[in-house]
């Protein structure tokens, strides 16, 4: 009798045969596993020799029914692991085996030993269906089984070949099932990955609309009320606050509108938002300004832009323990109390170039100056 190989040992992946990339089941998974009931065509062969008696036809009926019931296994355990479920109720795999045992045991009575092939499927199935010491035990008894059946039942022969099938096809099996048991952690892992990023994106989407929008509206508010106190008083005054407020509003729709849209890095607030964030990281003292309402609107990304280059260059090459930003209507200041610029490096790198490029289009200019004792000053002001 040939050795049977190790049936239904197909490894599960992300697609493919074992389930599509949405996570259903493929429809090819049952297909790969009925490729491996091709070991049964022996005994087929010897049943549908015999079929002139009702022992072939017995064997035949007993062979297909066999063949649908591992294959239903098969297709139910696919599914119930698809949906992390990796265990069954030790009733279910007691009715599946005694299922399964039982069709081997007529047929093997209706055909002869070469119906014993079916007991390295029983054995896949009890790997499958079984955890543990279970699965285990069970393997055990049908290999000592299949050993002892081959001495003692007349007629048949003593074939070790069977007994070390059943063995390799279990030990596949349970191959198989680690592959699965990682394969679903990586999946879990993903997903919980995922889930994170998104918490992680609200919360800094959230903080962001803090930065930009929270001191923006404080100001707003008393503004208005400062104007509704004054509107009888002082009316010119009154008015000024209220072109002030529609100014600041503006802006504060500006920021929020590039928040949206992902355009952090040309908002001023957001920048000062960023520039507390990695100065933190990289243990720099920071003394940043808690507003950015007095500069004008056609000032705000030229500024949001020197921040960023500013507080790059001190967390890169200053060796800096503090960095200061001044902001004023005309102008902004990002200085440090590094070890000053590098003469070998020239009088500017291209962060540097292409800031004083943005200057001269805003109608500003760049500045850089030593800082006593030690540091490094940027400026950008308006002219």
């Amino acid at each position: 009798m040939s050795t049977p190989r190790s049936p239904g040992s197909s490894a599960p992946g992300p697609g493919g045969v074992w389930t599509t990339r949405s996570g259903t089941p493929g429809k090819l998974g049952v297909l790969f596993a009925a490729v491996w009931l091709l070991f049964l065509v022996a005994p087929l062969q010897v049943a549908w020799d015999k079929r002139d008696s009702p022992h072939g036809w017995v064997g035949l009926a007993g062979l297909v029914a066999f063949g649908a019931c591992y294959l239903g296994a098969f297709a139910v355990t696919r599914r119930r692991r698809l949906h992390g479920d990796m265990d069954s109720t030790p009733q279910q795999a007691a009715v599946l085996l005694g299922a399964l045992l039982t069709l081997a045991v007529v047929v093997s009575s209706a055909i002869g030993q070469s119906g014993t092939a079916t007991l390295v499927y029983i054995a896949v199935t009890a790997v499958m269906w079984l955890s543990g010491r279970l699965a285990l035990a069970a393997v055990t008894v049908l290999a000592v089984g299949s050993d002892v059946a081959g001495r003692v039942v007349p007629g048949w022969e003593h074939d070790g070949s069977l007994t070390f099938a059943v063995c390799t096809a279990a030990f596949a099996m349970w191959g198989v099932n680690q592959l699965m048991l990682r394969n679903l952690d990586l999946m879990h892992a993903r997903d919980e990955n995922a889930r994170l990023a998104v918490v992680d994106e609200r919360n800094r989407f959230a903080r962001d609309l803090h930065d930009i929008l929270g001191h923006s509206l404080t100001v707003i508010t008393v503004k208005a009320e400062l104007a509704n106190r004054i509107m009888d008083v002082d009316p010119a005054r009154a008015r000024a606050e209220i072109a002030d407020l529609e100014r600041l509003s503006r802006d504060a729709l500006t920021d929020v509108r590039r928040a949206v849209q992902g355009y952090r890095d040309l908002t001023l607030p957001g920048e000062i938002a960023r520039a507390r964030e990695a100065l933190r990281a990289a243990d720099i003292d920071a003394d940043l300004p808690n507003s950015t309402d007095e500069v004008p609107s056609d000032l705000r990304e030229l500024f949001a832009w020197t921040v960023r280059e500013g507080v790059t260059n001190v967390i890169r090459h200053s060796g800096a323990t503090r960095c200061t930003v001044r902001l004023e209507a005309t102008g902004v200041e990002v200085s440090d109390d590094g070890r000053g610029p590098c003469p070998a490096a020239g009088p500017g790198g291209h962060g540097l170039d292409g800031l004083r490029e943005r200057a001269a289009a805003a109608g500003a200019v760049l500045v850089t100056r030593p800082v006593d004792p030690t540091g490094f000053a940027l400026c950008v002001l308006a002219r």
